[in-house]
This record gives structure tokens, sequence and C-alpha cells, in this order.
């Protein structure tokens, strides 16, 4: 039976916030003062991709959807590297994330392009009030660590901590001495390698919420509009490949294909080589060649017969 999709009634943004965000999109705009060297540039390139990567092998693949497995010490370090890129914490992150899934392009999905928008999918559900609250219940199987809890409650402290480090790495590369950090040598690095690509990696983020669900191509039959990009999988380290991640979320890997490049998926296989990580799940041959739930069901049964009479 078709229903009408109401959306729900969401508050508008908080001024404080859209001030905020407003002044760290801002802020690079320093560097016409400071200028900028290679150094700083190289930092900003550097940050973008190591951030990046913890995003999706972090918040996403790890808390969100739990596609592998690690020690109790390394999951707090893929934290503390995530909430680097001052999307506040991991807890927050995956609980609202998880949400998303179970609502994909309905109206209680936080993010849904196709009921609020895209300006609205992209940004405004993060600058508004709706959303501000971690749901422990949701997040529950993270939630017994008292370490994840407190990096979640006070999720400034890895950006902050990275924002000193670039600023006296600057100082001391530009300038030549750690004090230097507090003149242009130090203000550079922190204008363009750390604000320009902590703006850059909000939106290379935000991207999947939004442009992933209007943009791309739709092989399999999710019930939602995600969609899968080349471009935005190399932009996003392998998220583009959103549909695939949409018809089968526990997977570590979300290139299904070895043609679809996933370098968190690559990086993720590195790990699990040298003992950091383990139990990576992988996409059954069912799901794979499948169009829908049904027909994996059906090329499930037939890939058991096969293996039976062999």
């Amino acid at each position: 039976m078709e229903t009408t999709l109401t959306p729900e009634v969401r508050r508008k943004p908080i001024l404080k916030q859209e001030i905020a965000f407003l002044i760290i999109h801002l802020l690079p705009l320093g560097a016409l003062w400071t200028g900028a060297t290679l150094f700083d540039w190289m930092v900003c390139i550097f940050l973008y991709i190591f951030r990046m990567f913890w995003i999706t092998g972090g918040y996403h693949r790890y808390f969100a959807h739990k596609s592998y497995s690690t020690s109790r010490w390394f999951q707090f370090v893929i934290a503390f590297m995530a909430q680097t890129s001052a999307q506040k914490g991991a807890l927050w992150w995956a609980a609202h994330h998880r949400h998303h899934h179970r609502h994909s392009d309905t109206p209680a999905d936080p993010h849904s392009m196709k009921i609020y928008g895209f300006w609205y999918s992209h940004v405004g559900w993060i600058v508004g009030p709706d959303f501000k609250e971690t749901d422990y219940k949701v997040i529950g199987d993270y939630a017994k660590y008292p370490e994840l809890v407190w990096l979640n409650k006070h999720y400034l402290v890895p950006p902050v901590t990275l924002a000193v480090i670039v600023t006296a790495l600057g100082g001391l590369v530009n300038g030549g001495s750690l004090m230097a950090m507090f003149t242009t040598a130090g203000f550079s690095s922190l204008f363009v390698g750390f604000f320009l690509s902590t703006v850059i990696l909000y939106h290379g983020t935000f991207s999947i919420n939004s442009i992933m669900h209007k943009f791309g191509n739709q092989r399999y039959e999710t019930g939602d509009e995600s969609r899968n990009s080349v471009w935005l999988a190399l932009l996003t380290m392998g998220e583009g490949w959103h549909n695939n991640h949409h018809y089968y979320e526990v997977a570590s890997r979300q290139g299904f294909f070895w043609w679809e490049i996933d370098i968190t998926w690559y990086i993720l296989k590195m790990f699990s080589w040298i003992g950091l990580i383990w139990d990576l799940k992988g996409v059954p041959k069912h799901v794979k060649y499948s169009r829908n739930k049904a027909h994996a069901k059906e090329l499930k049964k037939e890939y058991d017969q096969v293996l039976k009479s062999a």
C-alpha cells in the first residue's frame, strides 16, 4: 500500500551554531595575511587524506557498522583519530548514522535529501537543534566503555590537540623555532594546514549524505535513493560506493568488485596483516551478484546446492 511521506517538523538552525560553522569556513582566509608555504599545502593535503581514512574506516565502518574487530586500546585510537576531523564524538557520529540506515530516505532519516532537500541533508541537520544529543541506547555496544564516553563528551580535545601540533610544526618548519608558532609562520600552517583541510573534509563527508542520494548509479534495489559514484569514491576513499553499502552495510569493504577503488579497504586490510584489526567482514557471493534481497536468497540456495553436489 502506498503511503505519503510527510516530513517531520524540523526546528530552525541555532544561530550560534551557524556563526561557529561560518567562522570555521572563514578562518582559512587568514592565509591572505600570513601567506602560505609549500609545507602548509602539504599538511593540508595530508590531513585531508589522513582524517578521511579515520572517518570512513573509524566513525563509519567500525563504530557505526562493526565491520571488523579490534582491541580496546586501538578502538580508542580509532575514535581519537576520527575526532580530529572536528565532526563531534565517535559515539554521536555512529549513533546518528545507525539511525540513518534504519530510516533511510524516510521522514525519520536525519538527513534525507529526498525528503528535506540538498541544503538540509548536506549541512542543515548539523547546525540545527534536533540531532545534538547522543543516543547512547543506539550505540550501547560501545557506550559501555567509559573512555569512549569521555572522549565523546569532550569531542573537541582531539581537533584542538591536532591544531596545536600543526601550528607548532609550522613554527618549526616555516619559522625555524618552536616559538615561531606564535607568528605568521605557525598561523599560516594553522589556517591552511588545519582549517582549510577541515573545511574540505566537512564537505567531502557531507557529500555522501546529500549528493550520493541523488546522483550516480544504482546497482542494487535498496528501497532508498543511495547511489554509486567512482568520483566520490576517489574523493572519500571508498565511500562513494554508497548503493553497495546500503545494500550490505556490514561489509568492511564498500567497493564490492576489484575494479571499484576503495582505498579505506586497502588500508584496513594492511592493518589486519599487522594484527591491529581482525575479522574483517566480507561480501558473500550471493549478495554481490544479486539485484535485491529476494534474488540474493535465490542465489544462496543455488550456490549451496552446487556445493552439496560437488
